[in-house]
């Protein structure tokens, strides 16, 4: 099934022409985690203003620029592209295919990234300031800042053209390309996961554009859409906004969901439970996910009917996420458990979203939301869910195939250290934000009253550790990739699907025979 003899590029010009899925797969991963230490150091500035109350480091405007490009940076720099990698390296492995289904076009839908990513860092240095009006780019603010706004939109643009088209590469993938006898329901759950995920790209990203592209007319062209001032309404653009930014959140999430559910079982050395139950729960919440996006603006002056409706729409979507959670503890219930690295970050990934989970459905109760809209407790609770949603499973997931990739073990006890002072340090990071919320602290601001300082020193010291853990996971992997420990082809004694049939590393080119299933 796989084979070493083909020839293939060296060099740079591998690297910039390449149609394999795996050099694609390795492109994305090293652009997420060069974004990530971008907007990771955005996030250090932030913690070390509000160090203190009054103005130490940055001035209110570059405050709002950091807090706003932090924000674009690690959604649409580091997460999507990341797991867009993780698709590249294990779709095909996992279906039995050679490729993806359509290689050049992979190649361009990597390629646009740098680009869109240039753009967005520029913006800060673009006449009349870069984008300050936070990530949701709501008007009147980002219909009147500077040039920078131009960027970002342009920037988002392309973003969006290059996760359309990853989309409908794996939706091709998926459907043309598994191994025969690998029907839709005995496909691993990672590939669910990524598939609902592509369909929610393409369903979610053209409203994203549509939004800023009426938000540049706004600027350049004298229509008003959102421009009071014109007799446009403002609360248009963030209708328009949350039927995408919603979604988000699970287009987020979902293929970390996958990730957990192939991790468990390995390490549990148990089926996963209710197989089928977690293909459609997760079919589920894609569907829910497009009904409530009412709820980030309850505020707004809706009507009652409207607030009760996106309040028991969002109430809704706890009952097939917390089945999934039943399904992952029930996975482990009676398994022959071991807590290597990979396990360690998906237990601590389901424990640090239902966290998340719950402050979620605190925010979701209309009348409760009044107190809580815009505060620091909004902060806490998004970074429980996109933080253990996301970079927990983006993290588990790397250790648990990084020597299927790379042919070499890392060092197992410094993968556990690094997921402890992650888990301790991102704690005590956003825990005490709850509270801050909770006695009224908002956020995006630079300064503060006295009695916050306790914990956002707390918070910001944390911060610094938690990054600094991150040169951990640095170290580890560029000491895999440059040798150690061999791995072998099944590299974990639970793990099951084809990618543990080939050697370690996977070859260049593998599956140009499909494998037969079972």
């Amino acid at each position: 099934m796989a084979t070493e003899h083909h020839d293939h590029p060296k060099g740079l010009m591998r690297w910039l022409t390449t149609t394999n899925h795996k050099d694609i797969g390795t492109l994305y991963l090293i652009f997420a985690f060069v974004m990530a230490l971008i907007g990771g150091t955005m996030s250090l500035l932030i913690r070390a203003e509000l160090f203190e109350p009054g103005m130490q480091i940055l001035q209110p405007n570059t405050f709002n620029e950091m807090t706003t490009l932090h924000a674009l940076i690690m959604i649409f720099g580091f997460v999507m592209p990341a797991f867009t990698g993780l698709a590249n390296w294990q779709i095909p492995l996992m279906l039995g295919a050679p490729d993806m289904a359509l290689p050049r076009m992979n190649n361009w839908s990597f390629w646009i990234l740098p680009f869109a990513a240039t753009l967005l860092i520029l913006s800060m240095f673009a006449p009349g300031g870069g984008p300050a009006a936070g990530w949701t780019l709501y008007p009147p603010l980002s219909v009147q800042q500077g040039m920078g706004v131009d960027f970002t939109i342009l920037s988002i643009h392309l973003l969006g053209i290059s996760s359309i088209l990853g989309s409908i590469n794996i939706i091709a993938t998926i459907l043309n390309m598994r191994a025969p006898g690998l029907t839709l329901m005995k496909m691993p759950m990672f590939v669910w996961g990524w598939f609902i995920t592509a369909f929610l790209l393409i369903a979610s990203l053209p409203v994203l554009a549509g939004a800023v592209t009426m938000l540049l007319t706004d600027r350049h062209f004298g229509t008003h859409f959102f421009n009071a001032a014109g007799g446009g309404d403002p609360v248009l653009f963030q209708h328009v906004f949350w039927f995408f930014g919603h979604p988000e959140v699970y287009i987020l999430v979902l293929p970390a969901f996958g990730v957990f559910s192939v991790i468990i079982p390995t390490f549990a050395r148990k089926p996963i439970f209710g197989y089928t139950s977690m293909v459609f729960a997760m079919a589920t919440i894609a569907f829910l996910s497009f009904i409530v996006w009412a709820h980030h603006m309850y505020t707004v002056g809706m009507p009652m009917a409207g607030e009760l409706f996106f309040m028991y729409s969002t109430m809704l979507i706890a009952v097939p996420t917390g089945v999934k959670v039943f399904n992952w503890v029930s996975t482990m219930w009676r398994g022959s458990m071991t807590f290597e690295t990979p396990m360690l970050w998906a237990i601590g990934g389901v424990f640090v979203f239902t966290i998340g989970g719950l402050s979620g459905l605190m925010l979701s109760i209309t009348p409760a939301d009044f107190q809580y809209h815009d505060t620091y407790f909004v902060v806490a609770h998004f970074h429980y869910v996109i933080i253990g949603g996301s970079v927990f499973g983006l993290f588990g997931a790397i250790y648990y195939w990084l020597p299927k990739w790379t042919g070499h073990m890392y060092k197992e006890g410094l993968g556990k250290l690094h997921f402890w002072l992650t888990m301790i340090g991102f704690n005590m990071t956003f825990f005490p934000q709850h509270f801050l919320g909770l006695a009224g602290m908002p956020r995006r601001i630079p300064d503060y009253a006295l009695q916050f300082t306790g914990f956002n020193q707390i918070s910001s010291i944390a911060a610094f550790c938690t990054i600094a853990a991150q040169l951990i996971f640095f170290y580890l992997a560029f000491k895999a990739i440059k040798g150690g420990e061999k791995a072998t082809d099944q590299v974990w004694e639970g793990a099951e699907g084809l990618e543990w049939t080939v050697p370690s590393p996977a070859p260049y080119h593998t599956f140009e025979t499909a494998p037969a299933i079972k």
